[in-house]
């Protein structure tokens, strides 16, 4: 299988589109295919980038 989330880079905003009541989280780290993302309403989760796809979030306003 092949990263979806490549393009991720720590800092930036993303959505877990399966999960939505998750909220917006903020990237920590992109190491082997596994990010680590902060989400507002459920806190550190660790995702494995060949299995979810996340969206990018260019205004959490």
């Amino acid at each position: 299988m092949t990263d979806m989330n490549a393009f991720l880079e720590p800092g930036m905003l993303v959505r877990n589109p399966s999960a939505p009541e998750w909220g917006i989280g903020q990237v920590q780290s992109v190491i082997d295919g596994r990010i680590t993302v902060n989400f507002r309403e459920m806190g550190k989760m660790v995702i494995e980038g060949s299995r979810v796809s996340l969206d990018p979030v260019f205004d959490a306003g």
